[in-house]
């Protein structure tokens, strides 16, 4: 293939790397990956229960049985009944994960204008583009779209 792909690897390489996400900082109160990625996906979708939530991420369902209750212990999600009436119990985001969800994508927010301080709007929003394109193609293969806002 003529297509410079190793060089994509290359930097999605170093770009796991860097950490500029909540992950970096020490002490408490910061979210893991994990629960940062759950709560994104419960703000923008709202209660799931832990299939959906198996079927979303594409983990097994004790994997997902660990970070929920974890996350419930931590207060940031709390189980309700099905809103539609169904019989599995659902997730949802609680008032202090909305609260640290918050916290977290200002932080990640701050550090990435950091990096990005050099950059014209025109070029984040082309860098944002193409990550999106590039997200939204993994997804494709994967069968697992992601809601956008």
């Amino acid at each position: 293939m003529d297509k410079p792909t190793h060089l994509v690897e290359f930097e999605t390489m170093l770009l796991g790397r860097h950490g500029l996400t909540a992950k970096t900082r020490r002490g408490a109160g910061h979210l893991d990956r994990s629960a940062y990625i759950v709560l994104c996906r419960l703000q923008m979708q709202g209660p799931m229960s832990v299939g959906e939530l198996s079927d979303a991420f594409g983990l097994d369902t004790s994997t997902l049985h660990r970070q929920t209750t974890a996350m419930m212990k931590a207060g940031l999600i709390e189980r309700i009944p099905d809103p539609e009436g169904g019989m599995a119990r659902k997730f949802r985001i609680a008032d202090e994960g909305e609260r640290r969800l918050d916290e977290e994508r200002a932080y990640n927010i701050s550090a990435l204008e950091t990096v990005l301080r050099e950059w014209s709007a025109a070029d984040v929003a082309a860098f944002a583009g193409f990550l999106e394109r590039f997200n939204t193609d993994i997804e494709r293969i994967d069968r697992r779209p992601w809601p956008r806002p």
